[in-house]
């Protein structure tokens, strides 16, 4: 049961809202901090996600310093890189056991269009010195054995982790430090220094946290704040060493390609493959309903895509396959702040990048709660409001669209060998 008052009250026991809680307990042990959850520990995407501890941003740095300048944007990359690493710092330091293994990224690069892309990429982050890296197709085979492989980009700022374990394991220190962790408590509305719960309690603090992600578009008048995505996922059986001699990620790589239509993958703690994707549809209303998570169709498209990548697991059984909601800002620009006179914090809009960023918007969120200027509260995301979304039936059009889009340019190039001219209309639709 919710209590009727608090020092600080988070919503969401998600990573978002457990790291808050973590670091605002770290500096003061005598916080009385409760995170309420509408479900349970890890229920949204915390707990469903491909398991990437990257300093991968949902917008160009090009956009970043436009906005704020180029130091601001190298301020940014730069405390994301470090972030890759505190995740594992505190991960070692408080005994969570979540398989944390820092082996970098490798995005593929199979056929002439992406060979192309994956060059300007890798360029791209020179300029921004990120570390992403061109590899030729015989350094990258090094890495991972993909089928038409044309080279790759490598970027080490990225370390694979079990997502369940690490949010149970967050959980589980946050109360150990004293946090109080509600499951079951879903709020319904919030307030100034108050939210109401479905119960019908109220309670009352200094400071409300929102750590809601997806399900931010639940909540009276924050409706088109964000749309909620859903991502799929599959997992194969667990493979044998000879079975990954012949695959590769010896260094435990995650791993993805240089299409439009996102991938992601990784090689579990178990020797698994997990792969996942986007490719279900946007639901009317931003609709979130536990049914939207299976979609037999993109399951099969994404082990059919996992199949043509890597060939040597043909034969090879999926055992699992699950989904969730993620949240996307009209701009895919993620967002942290505070407003002191609400005593109103938010952090979110990660475009399924928020594994690290997330633990980047706790120390932040802790900072502007405690009202400690420091760096991370000066970065370029800190205060960013994002324009709200289109009315329906218009964010239901775009958004499939844009879905669309991604895969007519993958066709496309695939059957021309040259970079889609629906590329550019693409990235006139994300805004990014």
């Amino acid at each position: 049961m919710a209590p009727a008052r608090a020092d600080v009250v988070v919503i969401g026991a998600g990573y978002t809202g457990l790291w808050t809680a973590y670091y605002l307990l770290v500096a003061d042990p005598c916080l009385d901090v409760v995170i309420l959850e509408a479900e349970h520990v890890g229920f949204g995407a915390s707990g469903r996600n491909g398991g990437w501890v990257s300093a991968l941003w949902p917008v160009s740095m090009d956009v970043v310093a436009a906005s704020h300048g180029r130091a601001g944007a190298l301020a940014l990359g730069a405390a994301l890189r470090d972030t890759v690493d505190e995740v594992g710092r505190v991960a070692a330091a408080e005994g969570i056991d979540a398989a944390y293994a820092k082996g970098g990224t490798l995005t593929v690069a199979r056929g002439p269009a992406q060979v192309s892309r994956a060059r300007a990429y890798a360029a791209d982050g020179a300029r921004w010195g990120d570390g992403t890296e061109w590899l030729e197709p015989a350094a990258a085979r090094e890495r991972l054995a993909a089928e038409g492989l044309g080279g790759a980009t490598y970027n080490p700022n990225c370390a694979r982790v079990h997502p369940g374990r690490l949010v149970r394991g967050l959980a589980d220190v946050v109360r150990r430090r004293g946090g109080r962790v509600v499951e079951g408590a879903r709020v319904t509305d919030i307030g100034d220094r108050r939210v109401t719960v479905a119960d019908g309690s109220t309670v009352l603090a200094r400071h409300v946290v929102r750590a809601t992600e997806a399900w931010t578009a639940r909540l009276p008048r924050l409706r088109r704040h964000v749309a909620p995505v859903y991502s799929l996922m599959v997992a194969t059986e667990p493979l044998s060493p000879g079975q990954w001699e012949t695959i590769g990620l010896r260094e435990r790589e995650t791993f993805s390609d240089h299409e439009h239509v996102v991938v992601y993958g990784q090689r579990t703690d178990d020797d698994r493959v997990a792969f996942g994707g986007r490719g279900a549809p946007y639901h009317w209303g931003s609709g979130i309903r536990p049914g939207f998570d299976v979609e037999p169709a993109v399951f099969e498209r994404l082990r059919r895509t996992l199949r043509g990548l890597l060939p040597q697991l043909d034969g090879v059984g999926f055992t699992h396959a699950w989904g969730g909601p993620l949240g996307i800002p009209r701009d895919w620009h993620p967002s942290v702040g505070y407003d002191e006179s609400t005593g109103q914090g938010w952090a979110g809009g990660y475009v399924g990048d928020g594994l690290a960023a997330t633990n980047l918007a706790g120390r932040t969120l802790a900072d502007l709660v405690l009202g400690r200027p420091s760096p991370v509260t000066a970065l370029p995301w800190v205060g960013h409001h994002s324009p709200a979304w289109e009315p329906e039936p218009l964010r239901w059009l775009g958004v499939n669209a844009g879905l669309r889009l991604a895969r007519a340019a993958d066709l496309e190039e695939r059957l021309t060998g040259r970079p889609a001219r629906l590329g550019g209309l693409l990235a006139a639709l994300t805004a990014h």
